[in-house]
């Protein structure tokens, strides 16, 4: 369980009593993420998530929490966090910011079926749209700039192959980052995490998307190919299962069809998603940090698929 701060009954309690959320009964430690502490809270008025902050800072939770607020105000089922009596989103907890939000239905997901890839292609589709109007502006935190820098930190940790690899594909997103096509694309606040475990399916239908502590404003285009390399894929080999992958991008179109420039990116954004995941995994491996426990992922994963998109993908948009 990736908890990086220990909290007791009495310390969430005291930080509950300005909530109007009901006395604390119960708490635990939820056993996903590695960027925050999360505990499952119930009250005597319901059950809720709570999250302490490790690295965000208050410059940048107004964004976060802003954006989570302004699409449960719209009605897609995404946390919406619980302010306190003064209107604040978020109040320090042992010294570090906190917030609480509302627990969602459903499960997560290990292997989507199609309608399941319907299901969050639609969500995407609907969030994009109905973000266009949210006032708050951060970029994306993982952007190309990020990984540039990532990149040379971990650089003397990496094989040759693989060194060549992650140079050779910064080269041509830079290059991509450049084009006309690319500068045409919609923009807007995204997730841009958004995983299987980062969504609550009820069987075939989405209960809920969490976790928008990744979002920024980048091209809708780069979200939706972050979902993709996720949902759609065998994790054996990275490649697309294209029932999946014909689903996610159907269920979009029905809500926000495609521009030609998206179009004619599909296979660059695929690959920028895929090499904004290596190099974040690839970062996390080689420079920890201290946890009680900590859930740092296979790098060689993002590898794979990162191979596989700049190899082919099965249809264009």
């Amino acid at each position: 369980m990736a908890v990086f701060t220990r909290v007791t009954h009495d310390e969430i309690q005291h930080w509950l009593g300005d909530l109007a959320c009901g006395e604390l009964q119960s708490f635990e430690g939820i056993a996903s993420g590695i960027e925050n502490t999360n505990y499952f809270v119930n009250t005597c008025k319901g059950r809720y998530v709570l999250t302490i902050f490790e690295k965000l800072t208050d410059r940048e939770l107004p964004f976060y929490l802003g954006l989570m607020q302004h699409l449960a105000g719209k009605g897609l089922p995404v946390p919406g966090p619980i302010a306190s009596r003064d209107g604040a989103l978020f109040r320090p907890l042992q010294g570090k910011p906190a917030t609480l939000v509302n627990c969602l239905a459903g499960s997560s997901v290990t292997h989507p079926t199609p309608l399941q890839c319907e299901e969050i292609g639609r969500f995407s589709a609907k969030a994009h749209l109905a973000a266009a109007d949210f006032a708050g502006t951060l970029e994306n935190p993982r952007n190309l700039s990020w990984i540039v820098s990532a990149a040379r930190a971990i650089k003397p940790h990496l094989p040759a192959e693989e060194l060549s690899l992650l140079e050779d594909e910064i080269l041509f997103q830079t290059q991509l980052s450049r084009s006309a096509d690319y500068q045409s694309l919609e923009k807007g606040a995204v997730h841009a995490d958004l995983f299987k475990d980062n969504a609550l399916m009820q069987g075939e239908h989405l209960g809920g998307v969490i976790d928008f502590y990744f979002a920024g404003v980048d091209t809708y285009l780069f979200d939706l190919a972050v979902t993709a390399n996720d949902w759609c894929i065998d994790v054996n080999t990275g490649e697309f299962l294209e029932p999946q992958l014909r689903a996610l991008v159907h269920g979009y179109s029905e809500h926000r069809p495609f521009p030609d420039a998206e179009k004619r990116l599909w296979q660059g954004m695929l690959r920028a998603a895929a090499l904004r995941f290596w190099t974040s995994r690839l970062s996390d491996y080689f420079m920890p940090r201290e946890a009680e426990v900590l859930n740092v992922k296979d790098p060689r994963h993002f590898e794979r698929v990162l191979k596989a998109r700049r190899q082919s993908i099965p249809f264009e948009l």
